[in-house]
């Protein structure tokens, strides 16, 4: 089991940065990916940036202004958020995917309110 414990949101104004933490505790093995996913009100669930095996994906709507990393000593990953947009509105969740190709397991973090105003 990994628990993952997300902080960091808030409501900030367009242009603005926040940075969002993630705390990974428990059977942190065979990491397969980690990642960032929001979810706006009325719509899907989209994926907005992953580290899967040393490469680096982030959406189009992030590029150059979102920065993903890790901190392994401290088990804990980070979305840098910069020139916030009002579209960024959403709720974060961060992800961690763990185990074998036969076994893998999925957590979520519980997901932090990110509000942007214009």
């Amino acid at each position: 089991q990994v628990q993952l414990v997300e902080s960091g949101g808030g409501l900030v104004q367009a242009g603005e940065s926040l940075r969002l933490s993630c705390a990974a505790s428990g059977s942190i093995r065979n990491i397969n990916a980690v990642g960032w996913y929001r979810q706006a009100p009325g719509k899907e669930r989209e994926l907005v940036t992953r580290i899967s095996y040393g490469s680096i994906f982030y959406a189009d709507s992030v590029k150059g202004r979102f920065t993903i990393s890790t901190d392994n000593a401290k088990n804990t990953l980070y979305l840098q958020m910069n020139s916030l947009k009002p579209e960024d509105t959403a709720v974060y969740y961060c992800n961690y995917v763990v185990g074998s190709l036969q076994n893998r397991e999925y957590y979520w973090g519980q997901g932090t309110q990110v509000t942007v105003s214009s």
